[in-house]
């Protein structure tokens, strides 16, 4: 079996439609993976689910945006969800 690549566990945690975190994307792909990755690592996989070869490999819209972010209540902090229609 192929390994997953960061990218790959992001989309794989995101595809559910709900908000995620910098952390709670972090702590779920150390959980499954056992391998810790930092915030920026983490946000650079979000960017890439942007970008027209993820949108091919994950069948993702190829126009429009496919990442929403929004802030969360109270905090400095932000949360993403992959928007796949």
């Amino acid at each position: 079996m192929k390994k997953l690549t960061l990218d790959d566990c992001v989309f794989l945690c995101m595809k559910n439609g709900e908000y995620w975190t910098f952390w709670t994307l972090q702590k779920t792909i150390e959980e499954k993976t056992g391998t810790f990755y930092g915030e920026p690592t983490i946000s650079a996989a979000i960017r890439n689910l942007r970008k027209t070869p993820a949108r091919v490999k994950y069948n993702l819209p190829m126009t429009g945006e496919v990442v929403e972010k929004k802030r969360i209540d109270y905090s400095k902090g932000w949360q993403y969800r992959l928007i796949k229609d």
